[in-house]
């Protein structure tokens, strides 16, 4: 499956974006995940949701605040993000699993399709 993530953006602290990642074909057998990744820093979950179920898991530094969502029938991963910071400001990538197991959720590797990621900046 291809991905291709749109939404990314400049925007001011404590405003909000929406991230969209679209896929080629169907991802409802799919883990999806947002990751993201700063100058200088290795790329960390930032959510993900599990196959078919309601599984998610989230990053300490976004819940409260990101939500993941899925939508099947436009084969579309989103990525809701309120209250954004400076510190959330990287590049953020989907990927895709169909083989992850449970445990793998916040595991780079684990996931074998990217999007090319989006930009994310915000200014105090």
């Amino acid at each position: 499956v291809q991905l291709q993530a749109s939404g990314g953006g400049l925007v001011q602290a404590g405003g909000s974006l929406r991230l969209s990642c679209a896929a080629s074909g169907s991802i409802y057998s799919y883990s999806m995940g947002w990751f993201r990744q700063a100058p200088g820093k290795e790329r960390e979950l930032v959510c993900s949701t599990f196959r078919w179920s309601r599984t998610t898991d989230y990053a300490g530094a976004v819940k409260g605040r990101f939500t993941i969502s899925k939508d099947n029938a436009k084969n579309t991963v989103y990525l809701q993000m309120n209250n954004l910071t400076p510190e959330d400001t990287a590049t953020y990538y989907c990927a895709a699993s169909q083989h992850l197991i449970l445990s793998s959720m916040r595991v780079v590797s684990a996931y074998n399709y990217w999007g090319q990621g989006t930009q994310v900046t915000v200014s105090s």
